[in-house]
């Protein structure tokens, strides 16, 4: 540990070296101080300077000891040293973390594809029963279950979005058209009315994954909205951009809570008075939207209604790389 501090301080010892021996020639050869002791100067200097090594070698030692395995190059070196050993350490860690987190993702996907294959069977079953009060009910939850498992799906594959998506032409009424009809049991259930106006926009996008952004969306207009409500729907081009609005007139959301809608896991005032509300739908929505280069914004008066604007780009990234 000695030499290792020595290694540590050895310019700042050569220095006080250097500078008592011109201290003490500058008194040999200047007839002034013949008279004082040089080595009395001598003494009292190297017990100071003696003095101030001790106490920073008391108060280094501390530190220095976890270093004095090495016994090579100057004490910053030994640290960067170890700092990259360190370093080396909790690469591996990061990378048997992200292996456990790639296996988990596997596991959870196998199981929500396990989960959708009943959940296919009992459609198939839905579909031969009469049509009454309790069918209704039973497709209701069923849609709900369905929507919850398709949420989890996609919240795990949004983690690796780059590797799962495909850009292409996709007609936006289409994928609107596919989605209403989806919730069209909800809508049933409190005669919610959608008013559809579309023009035939044509975007670059990922089919699956605009089809989840507008899921997330109109799934939380149709469950906020009043019995015998009303969904609007527009798609237009504005200045070179299509822009797809879907507005409904249900409970609204709180000035406070708006700035937070798209945070993980934050479901408001009004999603803490019901427990259907899981505080993702969102943000996972406002992810994949990011990952796809479109803009989420929304606007809502409490008691009014919401708003919630999908802008796409004029020419993203991945338009740009493939050369559309």
């Amino acid at each position: 540990m000695i030499r290792l501090f020595i290694r540590q301080y050895i310019s700042m010892m050569l220095f006080v070296i250097i500078l008592q021996l011109l201290l003490n020639l500058i008194l040999f050869l200047d007839k002034g101080f013949h008279d004082v002791s040089l080595l009395y100067l001598n003494i009292i200097w190297f017990t100071l300077v003696a003095s101030y090594f001790s106490l920073r070698y008391m108060k280094d030692r501390k530190l220095m000891k976890r270093y004095a395995k090495f016994f090579n190059g100057t004490y910053y070196d030994v640290i960067h040293e170890d700092y990259k050993e360190q370093l080396a350490d909790m690469n591996g860690k990061v990378q048997e973390q992200k292996q456990i987190v790639l296996e988990r993702q596997d596991e959870l996907l196998a199981w929500v594809h396990e989960m959708k294959s009943p959940l296919t069977a009992m459609q198939l079953l839905m579909e031969k029963v009469e049509k009454s009060e309790v069918k209704e009910r039973i497709e209701n939850e069923w849609l709900r279950l369905y929507l919850l498992l398709d949420q989890q799906l996609h919240a795990t594959r949004l983690m690796t979005i780059e590797l799962d998506n495909r850009i292409e032409k996709v007609k936006v009424k289409d994928v609107l058209i596919q989605e209403i009809k989806a919730l069209r049991s909800w809508c049933f259930e409190k005669q919610i009315a959608i008013d559809l106006e579309v023009d035939d926009l044509t975007v670059q996008s990922d089919a699956k994954w605009l089809g989840f952004i507008v899921r997330q969306i109109l799934s939380n207009a149709v469950k906020y909205s009043d019995v015998g409500g009303e969904i609007r729907i527009s798609a237009h081009m504005v200045n070179e951009q299509a822009v797809l609005i879907i507005q409904d007139d249900g409970i609204g959301i709180k000035r406070e809570d708006l700035p937070r809608v798209f945070r993980k896991s934050y479901t408001g005032t009004i999603g803490r008075e019901t427990s259907a509300a899981t505080g993702m739908g969102l943000y996972l929505a406002k992810q994949a939207a990011q990952s796809l280069h479109i803009l989420l914004a929304i606007e809502s008066i409490e008691g009014v209604g919401t708003s919630v604007k999908i802008t796409f780009p004029k020419m993203n990234e991945y338009q740009k790389t493939l050369g559309m």
